[in-house]
């Protein structure tokens, strides 16, 4: 038998634990040992997450000044908030991980990390915010809720009110369009040409198919995802169909239909060239949604300052307080 170092035993201990608690669908925690690959592989994905909660607010931000009445304004303006507030529970999770805001910040303006690839796609008319709401946070609850028992326990923990709050805004989402459904046959012709410009994008959110995904398998192992793409997207075509159809719209698929035998909708494929150069920054508004970010990113630079200005002038105030109590 070969004889094993010390480091190389303690090293191969702390896999085995790993792996146990895994296997066991307990939950990893920032003290606990983890292999850098998943370390990296939930930095990417949380600060992605993170990324496009931020993005999201553009483009329905874009309707709250011209949003019809006052309420709908305070009810796009509270979500917009939500969306900011998810954004700061998923980059707080990702600081748990060794890395912070600021450098997630920078890695997203510079380009070096990505956000969800639907955020690129322009809010048109009134009705799209409805749309985003409907079939946007559905596809995001669809894809969130197995995250709650995600294996890392800072993500699972902030994804639990992240959902909860995601649910609510489908709710309206949908609430909006049904008004609108009830109104002027405009009114219903808005909501459908909406719905026929997010379909497609809303199904691309989930990610490539199965085959062409490469951090997948290896997500689904070490129990950071849950579901496949493919498994994820089923669930929402076959969520989304009969709600449709008690809205009154219809989705721009000639190969969506149900079937039997499968239990499951058939449905087209989408367009996955389109997504890929979505993905290479060449989507409708990548450079739009970037330049903005960046933009308020700069502009804000002064209350950071402020911010860590007041901090050490507080910490600095306090230490000879401290010492006096020795």
């Amino acid at each position: 038998m070969a004889v094993v170092s010390l480091d190389e035993q303690e090293q191969q201990d702390l896999q085995d634990h790993f792996d146990a608690v895994v296997s066991r669908h307990e939950r990893i925690e920032p003290r606990d040992w983890m292999p850098e690959r998943y370390r990296a592989t939930l930095v990417r994905q949380i600060a992605q997450h993170a990324h496009s909660e931020i993005i999201g607010m553009q483009p329905e931000g874009n309707w709250i000044t011209r949003a019809p009445s006052l309420r709908r304004k305070a009810v796009l303006l509270a979500k917009v908030q939500d969306e900011a507030g998810h954004g700061l529970y998923l980059y707080s999770a990702a600081e748990t991980l060794g890395v912070s805001r600021a450098e997630l910040t920078e890695k997203l303006v510079s380009g070096q990390q990505k956000y969800s690839s639907i955020f690129n796609y322009p809010t048109l008319s009134y009705a799209d915010v409805g749309t985003i709401g409907w079939l946007v946070d559905g596809a995001a609850i669809c894809n969130q809720v197995p995250l709650c028992r995600t294996s890392y326990g800072p993500y699972g923990r902030a994804m639990i009110r992240v959902c909860k709050e995601e649910s609510f805004h489908q709710r309206q989402g949908y609430e909006l369009l049904m008004t609108m459904m009830s109104g002027t046959d405009e009114q219903r012709a808005m909501v459908q040409e909406s719905v026929d410009r997010f379909w497609w994008p809303a199904l691309m959110m989930f990610g490539p198919p199965d085959d062409d995904s490469p951090n997948t398998a290896q997500s689904m192992a070490w129990g950071i995802k849950r579901d496949t793409n493919d498994e994820l997207r089923q669930k929402f075509v076959d969520m989304s169909v009969p709600q449709a159809e008690r809205l009154g719209v219809t989705f721009p698929d000639p190969e969506l239909r149900w079937n039997a035998e499968r239990g499951h909708h058939d449905f087209g494929r989408p367009d996955w060239e389109e997504f890929a150069a979505v993905l290479r920054g060449e989507g409708p508004c990548n450079a739009q949604r970037l330049e903005h970010r960046r933009r308020a990113h700069d502009d804000g630079a002064w209350v950071r300052e402020a911010a860590l200005a007041y901090a050490r002038r507080e910490s600095d105030a306090l230490e000879p307080a401290a010492g006096e109590g020795r």
